[in-house]
């Protein structure tokens, strides 16, 4: 039997707990926060989209950056494992649209209960209000941590303070570094994770927010603000080349863009994003082709042909998008539908199929999901997540280089990268 120190309290953490714990070694788990699962209990507004229930293969599809790392993880503990753990332990399921799993309750407080049910069960030891300050190696071995904390008092070899402030030392077989990346810096993602790996040699990939809303350029996105579009294909281009195309919805912001479509683009383009401005391209009507538009148009204005432009749009557009669209159109508001001509009529269509916007920059960290970046998975085994450099060093979930859509997909990386440290320990 080992002795498992598990660094972080989040969901890469508890199930890598479970894991370890479930194969009968001695589990610590240090958490900085007042809890466990402080970030868990925010995700999906509250909900907890705990993964998705799609088939493995195409999970793998949904990941965005090195997607191939998790194929022996993604077998070893799939979203039907997942969802049986959380079941068995209490927390009964549903799936909704796009596959997305969450609980029955819509409380994601019932999702960390009944992970901590079942980490009580197998004994798992929780120090909180416990600060790990350094991994501690000796001959390319890890052998334990250094922190700050309540852990001293569970008899730990006490260093100096005391309460709270106690420094103290941990021994152990097998260090689990679970600490996130650095987006909801509140609930404790401070970038400790990549402080650890870079000290013990590894390499670390820039952090840039992920799953964020995007800045825009044009100051009319402020008339936008809060309006929500359903059913829109958004598409973003950089210097005319395609480098994302999705179908859904999005939001206009105070500064920007956002929505489930738009979070997911900024994982694609974010590190391209950050060199140069992108263009972004929102169709309106994305069911319909340019003739089909034109005709639906052609058919609105027959119908309110005496009234003025800026009257005949309601049928076709929300409320406050429609100033929006009659400049883009360059039709004179006043101007009466029966004075505008084919080519007028068909700049509005070119308007409505390719509403174009600039986009400068992302959300920062404060407004990211998720952070994209983080402990190259060159340097980690992918079964075990082991390090390939420092024996008994272990990473998993959002420290590692390894991102994903939204809908579940994120958290299932890190399910599955805990579940693999956890039950890979000798």
């Amino acid at each position: 039997m080992s002795k498992v120190l598990i660094i972080g309290g989040g969901a890469a953490s508890m199930a890598a707990a479970i894991a370890a714990a479930g194969c009968g070694h001695e589990v610590h788990i240090y958490e900085k926060n007042e809890k466990l699962g402080k970030k868990l209990f925010i995700t999906g507004k509250g909900r907890c989209n705990v993964t998705n229930a799609c088939d493995m293969e195409e999970m793998m599809g949904h990941v965005v950056t090195n997607s191939r790392f998790l194929y022996s993880s993604f077998s070893g503990f799939t979203n039907q494992d997942m969802m049986e753990l959380l079941e068995r332990n209490g927390c009964p399921l549903k799936v909704e649209r796009g596959m997305r799993v969450f609980p029955v309750s819509d409380k994601s407080s019932d999702v960390i209960n009944a992970l901590v049910r079942a980490m009580k069960d197998l004994g798992v030891r929780v120090h909180l209000f416990c600060e790990v300050k350094e991994i501690l190696t000796e001959e390319g071995r890890c052998r334990g941590i250094r922190a700050v904390g309540r852990g001293a008092r569970d008899g730990v070899r006490a260093l100096g303070g005391g309460g709270q402030g106690a420094v103290f030392e941990e021994r152990g077989d097998a260090v689990i570094v679970a600490t996130g990346g650095v987006s909801y810096e509140a609930t404790g993602s401070t970038g400790d994770g990549y402080r650890f790996a870079r000290d013990r040699g590894h390499r670390i990939i820039e952090p840039v927010p992920a799953l964020a809303p995007f800045v825009v350029k044009e100051p009319e996105i402020k008339e936008l603000m809060g309006l929500s579009l359903k059913h829109v294909e958004a598409a973003v281009f950089d210097q005319g080349r395609e480098l994302y195309r999705e179908f859904g919805e999005l939001l206009f912001t105070h500064f920007g863009v956002s929505g489930p479509i738009i979070l997911s683009a900024s994982s694609f383009v974010a590190r391209t994003l950050a060199k140069r401005p992108l263009t972004l391209s929102i169709d309106l009507k994305p069911a319909l082709d340019r003739e089909q538009l034109d005709a639906r148009i052609l058919k609105d204005f027959e119908e309110c042909s005496n009234k003025q432009f800026k009257n005949s749009l309601g049928r076709l557009f929300p409320a406050k998008l429609i100033p929006v669209m009659i400049r883009r159109s360059g039709i004179s508001p006043e101007k009466k539908v029966n004075e505008i001509t084919r080519v007028q009529r068909l700049g509005l269509v070119d308007a409505t199929k390719g509403l174009t916007y600039t986009l400068t920059g992302l959300g920062d960290f404060k407004e990211a999901i998720i952070t994209q970046g983080g402990v190259d998975v060159k340097e980690v085994k992918p079964k075990t997540m082991e390090s390939k450099l420092v024996e008994g060093l272990y990473f998993a979930g959002e420290v590692l280089d390894l991102d994903g859509v939204t809908g579940g997909f994120n958290l299932q990386i890190a399910w599955s990268t805990g579940w693999a440290a956890g039950s890979h320990i000798p």
